[in-house]
């Protein structure tokens, strides 16, 4: 049992202070790693999930973000209702469209962004998840 749990242990003791270096998005980071943390490895590896994904935060730079969001509520797109959940590590339906974040915006990223629920998100066009919600 120690050699399954010791590896998650470092991980997050590790995760831990690069998690406090990002305020950012944090609480969706970890929210989304401790969900997919509980999948993978039950009870431990929702903390290690969570300690993780809060070290990865949101997709976007606080400056990044603002920009992004700026963009967002200046040209609103139709919000398309969706089942899932609005949440960082939800994938959208193919159904769903992905708008490009123009290069004026001032972000060099390879994410798309759309509405759903009436919510702004930034997706992997990739995976299709959402990276991030643009609050």
């Amino acid at each position: 049992m120690h050699s399954i749990v010791k590896p998650f242990a470092i991980v997050a003791l590790v995760a831990l202070p690069v998690a406090a270096c990002n305020t950012a998005g944090t609480t969706a980071g970890a929210a989304g790693g401790a969900v997919a943390g509980a999948v993978v490895g039950g009870p431990v590896g929702a903390v290690v999930g969570g300690a993780a994904g809060a070290a990865v935060g949101s997709a976007l730079t606080p400056d990044e973000t603002v920009r992004v969001r700026q963009y967002v509520y200046s040209n609103p797109r139709p919000s398309v209702r969706v089942r899932e959940q609005v949440v960082v590590g939800t994938p959208l339906p193919s159904r769903v469209r992905l708008y490009e974040v123009p290069e004026n915006v001032g972000v060099r990223t390879t994410y798309r962004y759309t509405v759903v629920n009436d919510t702004p998100v930034l997706v992997d066009p990739n995976t299709r998840t959402i990276v991030q919600v643009i609050e």
